[in-house]
């Protein structure tokens, strides 16, 4: 990990803050309309991205799977691993 890596994880830094806020203006925008009210349309915006992460946790780690068979997605969840191999 040299100094070639430094710009290219900035870069990527910004470009998921800048997503995070983009994605924070829109659940706010959207949950305002549907509920005519400012409270609520920010616990909303902010709730929304947290449930949002640990979902894609989850979905990660069933689509990880090294072994090359399916997973099914109650394993990934209970983080259950098949047979260890050697």
């Amino acid at each position: 990990m040299g100094l070639a890596y430094v710009p290219r994880m900035n870069r990527d830094l910004s470009k998921t803050l800048s997503f995070l806020v983009l994605h924070l203006m829109v659940g706010f925008t959207v949950a305002y309309l549907f509920t005519g009210s400012i409270a609520l349309a920010g616990g909303i915006a902010l709730v929304e991205p947290l449930a949002n992460a640990v979902v894609f946790f989850f979905h990660e780690r069933a689509w990880n799977d090294r072994s090359g068979r399916p997973r099914r997605l109650i394993d990934a969840l209970l983080h259950r691993h098949g047979p260890k191999t050697a």
